[in-house]
């Protein structure tokens, strides 16, 4: 598989390629908005066809691209059945997304926000903003749950091999990576916690709302795409 992993420095956003070598056909998880010529041009140096975009989820904190780049090369938009209706696929839990000869396995992730996702292929898994580096999402809006963020880490990403290499929607440490096993062990909202004590651990938290908020929500359930004013 061929891999690269971009990041935007406004927020914080790590967005990942994926391609196929033999096929050429390739997808992006969680592109940015003021980041889609980088991608396209990117794209093209590698000589890569793009075939999907993926969201881990409705985001708050940055617009999406997806729609951009649909306009600009015709790929297919993946999201969850609970996110963004403007979509081409909503996956479910189980479902799986081909992209040439790659296999995605998307688990569904909710907690931080009620459509999260992770997408599991050859190894890693594309956690968005339910797993992060020694972290976790939030969970006081857009329909979060810590009850249920608690559950689709422990139960679900977790249950994942440990060697499986964890990448992030975001990281604001300058980590890039990390593993399940190591997240199992030092990852401090999680790691010798029961569930309530998790939860317990998240209504404490009190962070300020993201400050794209009200901008990037409606914006990101049209696919990144608004009328203009």
């Amino acid at each position: 598989m061929l891999f690269r992993q971009l990041f935007d420095p406004e927020s914080s956003t790590y967005t990942y390629v994926l391609a196929d070598p033999a096929t050429r056909q390739a997808a992006l998880i969680d592109p940015v908005l003021e980041q889609a010529e980088r991608e396209l041009a990117l794209l093209a140096e590698l000589e890569l066809t793009l075939t999907h975009v993926l969201e881990t989820h409705v985001h708050a904190d940055h617009v999406t691209a997806a729609g951009r780049l649909r306009e600009r090369t015709g790929c297919r938009l993946v999201a969850s059945a609970q996110g963004a209706s403007c979509a081409d696929l909503h996956v479910r839990h189980g479902d799986e997304v081909k992209v040439g000869g790659l296999t995605l396995q998307v688990l569904a992730t909710p907690g931080h926000t009620d459509d999260s996702l992770s997408y599991h292929v050859e190894g890693r898994v594309f956690t968005g903003d339910a797993l992060l580096i020694r972290g976790t999402g939030r969970t006081d809006f857009q329909n979060g749950d810590a009850g249920q963020l608690h559950d689709s880490i422990t139960q679900v990403l977790f249950a994942l091999p440990g060697e499986t290499l964890v990448y992030p929607g975001h990281d604001y440490q300058g980590h890039r990576v990390t593993t399940i096993a190591e997240e199992r062990r030092f990852n401090p909202r999680v790691a010798g916690k029961d569930r309530a004590a998790f939860i317990a651990l998240m209504a404490q938290l009190r962070l300020p709302p993201p400050k794209k908020l009200a901008i990037a929500v409606p914006a990101n359930r049209a696919c990144g795409l608004l009328p203009a004013a």
